[in-house]
C-alpha cells in the first residue's frame, strides 16, 4: 500500500479541524482532513431530530461566544450570530417560581428582595471585564506566561479574585442574595464537576472561559443553527481534501496516518498531523498510555414545544423568561447541595438546569408552519451529572430534568411537548455516554478532558512554534488543533487557528 504525501493531515472534522484546514489551504498547503462520521462539524451540527417535525436543532453545541470575528473575517466565512433579548431569568425556588430575577433591559432584583445586590452585580462583572477584556485578544497570539498575563491585565486585586483564589470567595464577598450568587456561579460549573471553593480552581478556569468571549462574555445564537457555522467553515476549507466516513486507527510520530473507509485501508503521510480528537484518543492512536482527564458532568435535553410553557411569575412574560438563559433550581445553596449529592453518586434533587430557546432569537430553524402554530425549540442543560455515576442513566436523567423544570413552571412541560409523526413526544436526551460513543469525546467531557488557563505556567518551555501556540504534543510533527489544545474549548475555532499558525511558523523556519 503506497502512502500519499501531503503537507498536513487533520484527524477529525469538527469545527476546529475545519478552521485549521481553511487557514492552511488558503496559505497554499496540501491538506487532507479525515472525519470518522458521514458529515463534518463534530459537535457543531444541526439535525431534524423528530419524524415529520420540520425543525433543525443544534444537536450538541448550541450557543457561540468564543468564536473570534477575526477568524470569521480571515476565512471569509459567512456566519451570523444573533444577540439574545435578555441575559437571564431565574424563578425563585423560595416562592415556588411566583417571583424571579430578570436580568436585561428591565432587571428585577427588587422582586426577589435583592435590590441591594443590583449595583454590586454590575460592579462584579465590570471588574471581571478588566481581566477578560485584556486576555481576549491574546487567545490568537503566541502564549504569554502566567506572569506576563498578570502584568498585561494590570489589576492585581481582580487577577487574584479570578485566577488565584476559588471564585466562590469573590462571589460571596460581593453578593448577599442566595439566588443572585447562584446566577453568577453557574458560569463556573457548566460542563465542569467542581465545588465553587475547590482548591484545584477548575471552576475558576471554567468561569473565565464563560466570560472571555469578545472580552465581555456575551453568548449568541448561531443563525440557521450550529450546522450553519460548520457549513460556512467547510466552505472556507474547500481547498482541502475532506474525506468523511474515514476511521483513523493508527498514527505514527513521523506523520503516517492509517484509516479505514468502506472496508478498505488507506495510508496518508503528512509533514504534520493535526489532531482534532481528544488527547486521550490521540494517545490511543499513537499506541501510548493516555493521561487521565476530567470526565463530563452534564446532560442535554432537546425538545420541540407546541408553545412556550406558562410561568408562575405573572410579572414576566414567557418571551422575556425564555429570551435569554432561564436558570432552574440554581441558587448558590442548590448548586452546592447538588454537587454533594452527585459526589456521593446520588442524582441531585432538584437537578440544577439551564434552558435556552433558540427559536425565539432565530426563527429560521423551524418551518413557517411551525412558527405560525406558536411552536418553539428548547434546549435544557443539566449540571452535576458526572459521567462515572450517571453516564448511562438516560431515563432517570430525563425524568430528573423534567421534574426540575416542572417544579417552577405553571404547567407541566410534558403538556406542551409537540408530538412527532408517530405520536411520540419531541424530546431527545444526550448523556455523557452518548457524547463518548457518538462523538468520541472521552468520558463525555465537552472540553476534551478539561479546560486549561489561557496562558502558560511560569517556567513552561516556549521554545518551539507548537509550544508557543499551545498546541504541542510529545511529538514535533503532531499538534493538537481541537478543544484539547491549551486554549481550546467550546465553539471557538481558536484551537484550529493556533495549530495552523504553528504549522505555518514551522514551515517558514
Amino acid at each position: 500500500m503506497t502512502a500519499r504525501d501531503v503537507d498536513a493531515v487533520i484527524v477529525g472534522g469538527g469545527h476546529n479541524g475545519l478552521v485549521a484546514a481553511a487557514y492552511l489551504t488558503q496559505a497554499g498547503l496540501r491538506v487532507q482532513l479525515l472525519e470518522r462520521l458521514d458529515e463534518v462539524g463534530g459537535a457543531a451540527v444541526s439535525a431534524q431530530l423528530f419524524d415529520g417535525v420540520d425543525a433543525r436543532l443544534s444537536r450538541y453545541s448550541y450557543l457561540v461566544s468564543l468564536l473570534p470575528s477575526r477568524i470569521v473575517d480571515d476565512l471569509g466565512a459567512v456566519i451570523r450570530l444573533a444577540p439574545r433579548a435578555y441575559s437571564s431569568y431565574t424563578p425563585d425556588p423560595a416562592t415556588a417560581g411566583r417571583t424571579g430575577l430578570l436580568v436585561g433591559p428591565r432587571s428585577t432584583f427588587g422582586a426577589i428582595g435583592a435590590g441591594g445586590d443590583e449595583a454590586a452585580f454590575a460592579e462584579f462583572y465590570r471588574r471581571c471585564r478588566l481581566v477578560t477584556g485584556r486576555l481576549w485578544p491574546t487567545l490568537l497570539e503566541p502564549l504569554r506566561s502566567r506572569e506576563q498575563a498578570r502584568a498585561h491585565v494590570g489589576d492585581a486585586a481582580v487577577w487574584r479574585d479570578l485566577v488565584e483564589r476559588p471564585i466562590g470567595e469573590a462571589i460571596t464577598a460581593t453578593l448577599g442574595n442566595d439566588l443572585v450568587r447562584g446566577v453568577v456561579a453557574t458560569d463556573a460549573l457548566i460542563g465542569t464537576f467542581a465545588r465553587l471553593d475547590d482548591p484545584s480552581l477548575e471552576q475558576n478556569v471554567c468561569f473565565l472561559y464563560h466570560l472571555l468571549g469578545g472580552g465581555v462574555g456575551d453568548w449568541h445564537v448561531p443563525v440557521g443553527g450550529m450546522g450553519a457555522v460548520s457549513a460556512a467553515l467547510a466552505t472556507a476549507a474547500n481547498g482541502a481534501e475532506i474525506i468523511t466516513g474515514a476511521e483513523v486507527f493508527a498514527v505514527t510520530p513521523d506523520g503516517e496516518v492509517r484509516y479505514r473507509r468502506r472496508d478498505e485501508e488507506h495510508v496518508v503521510h503528512g509533514r504534520f498531523v493535526l489532531s482534532g480528537v481528544t488527547p486521550a484518543t490521540l494517545a490511543g492512536l499513537l499506541g501510548e498510555p493516555a493521561r487521565p482527564g476530567a470526565a463530563g458532568a452534564q446532560v442535554k435535553v432537546n425538545m420541540v414545544l407546541k408553545q412556550l410553557p406558562r410561568l408562575r411569575d405573572s410579572a414576566v412574560t414567557p418571551e422575556q423568561a425564555f429570551g435569554g438563559t432561564l436558570h432552574v433550581n440554581e441558587t448558590w445553596t442548590q448548586l452546592d447541595a447538588a454537587y454533594s449529592q452527585a459526589a456521593a453518586r446520588v442524582l441531585p434533587d432538584p437537578l440544577p438546569c439551564e434552558i435556552y430557546c433558540h427559536s425565539l432569537t432565530d426563527p429560521s430553524i423551524v418551518s413557517p408552519a411551525l412558527r405560525e402554530s406558536g411552536a418553539h425549540t428548547l434546549t435544557v442543560f443539566g449540571l452535576h451529572t458526572p459521567h462515572p455515576a450517571f453516564g448511562d442513566a438516560r431515563d432517570t436523567l430525563t425524568d430528573a430534568v423534567l421534574s426540575s423544570l416542572n417544579s417552577l413552571l405553571a404547567e407541566p412541560i410534558q403538556d406542551v411537548l409537540l408530538a412527532d409523526a408517530n405520536g411520540l413526544p419531541c424530546i431527545e436526551t444526550t448523556t455523557t455516554l452518548d457524547l463518548e460513543q457518538r462523538l468520541g469525546m472521552t468520558a463525555g467531557n465537552i472540553f476534551h478532558g478539561g479546560l486549561c488557563w489561557p496562558f502558560a505556567d511560569d517556567g513552561d518551555p516556549l521554545d518551539t512554534p507548537a509550544r508557543r501556540w499551545g498546541v504541542a504534543t510529545g511529538h514535533d510533527r503532531i499538534l493538537l488543533c481541537g478543544s484539547g489544545a491549551r486554549r481550546g474549548g467550546a465553539v471557538s475555532g481558536i484551537g484550529g487557528h493556533n495549530a495552523a499558525m504553528a504549522v505555518l511558523e514551522f514551515a517558514q523556519s
